[in-house]
């Protein structure tokens, strides 16, 4: 039997270089003043699911929520594997907490299907919260497994994972459809460079639209007509928008979120809260008691 896998995924600005100008007077992500990168967990994510395409052979299709611009994620995602990119974009999505993002997932999974197995990175680091996912499996009313760092097998209707738990791992089995979320435990692949070669011409209808526009293109048959020959060649990146997945208008965006960001702070520590322990016994020892004392550990 062929399994389908969807693994959701992210474009998220860089937190290594966040500043002051890194979120908006509405508590949102300025991601304009950020570089935007791929999640690294939901590269992880990624990576799962293309084991199991060299296992077991399963379809994988790669989504993402996101601006336009999310679109070079999924590019990235074709490069490796997958086997199918869908962009769900809409203004109306703008703002959006773990809730509504997770609300919104759900509505594309019922979009797109039948899907035997749902992966998604742990957590993204521009939110640092692992909501999305169990949310979405909530909503979905699906079993979950999280933390997840292998699977073991796939098949029969079933998965079995192995996933870390504090002080070791331990391994669970699952009906199917399923969702796991995944942890940093892998490796993920390069980009391929055949891949490169076939996708890199990969585009979403607003992206044809964009570069129609800016090559002054006015003849919508002719627009037409390169969306068609994309899609003949599987070079058409799928493109949703809020109402084509039956969205609840006051579930998404920023009205569907109930999480509001009051303030963001840098915090950097001066020299004069830093300490020095000798590196003997003495001092280990020093320090351990000094732990306790003020409760950080025990």
């Amino acid at each position: 039997m062929s399994y389908t896998v969807l693994v959701f995924v992210k474009q998220v600005p860089d937190t290594q270089n966040i500043s002051g100008d890194a979120m908006t007077p509405e508590g949102t992500v300025n991601r304009a003043a950020l570089p935007a990168i791929f999640n690294p967990e939901d590269l992880n994510a990624l990576e799962l699911a293309l084991q199991l395409k060299d296992r077991y052979g399963v379809r994988v299709v790669v989504a993402t929520m996101g601006m336009p611009a999310a679109a070079e994620v999924l590019r990235q995602a074709l490069y490796r594997g997958a086997d199918e990119a869908i962009l769900v974009t809409d203004r109306a999505l703008a703002g959006a907490d773990t809730l509504a993002t997770s609300y919104t997932l759900s509505c594309c999974a019922k979009k797109i299907g039948k899907v035997d197995l749902i992966l998604c990175g742990r957590q993204a680091i521009d939110g640092d919260t692992a909501q999305v996912g169990p949310q979405i499996a909530e909503k979905l009313k699906l079993p979950q497994i999280c933390y997840v760092e292998e699977v073991v097998e796939l098949g029969k209707g079933k998965v079995v994972a192995r996933r870390a738990i504090d002080g070791g791992y331990e391994v669970l089995e699952s009906p199917l459809p399923a969702l796991m979320t995944v942890i940093d435990s892998n490796e993920p692949r390069p980009m391929n460079a055949k891949l490169i070669m076939k996708y890199k011409r990969a585009r979403t209808p607003s992206e044809v639209a964009k570069e129609f526009t800016n090559s002054n293109y006015t003849e919508g048959n002719e627009l037409d007509a390169r969306l068609r020959s994309l899609e003949a060649k599987g070079l058409l990146i799928k493109e949703y928008s809020a109402t084509d997945i039956n969205a609840d208008p006051a579930r998404i965006g920023f009205p569907g979120s109930p999480t509001k960001v009051k303030q963001v702070m840098s915090v950097v520590l001066t020299a004069s809260e830093a300490k020095s322990v000798p590196a003997t016994a003495e001092g280990i020892n020093e320090l351990i008691h000094e732990l306790i004392s003020d409760h950080t550990l025990g």
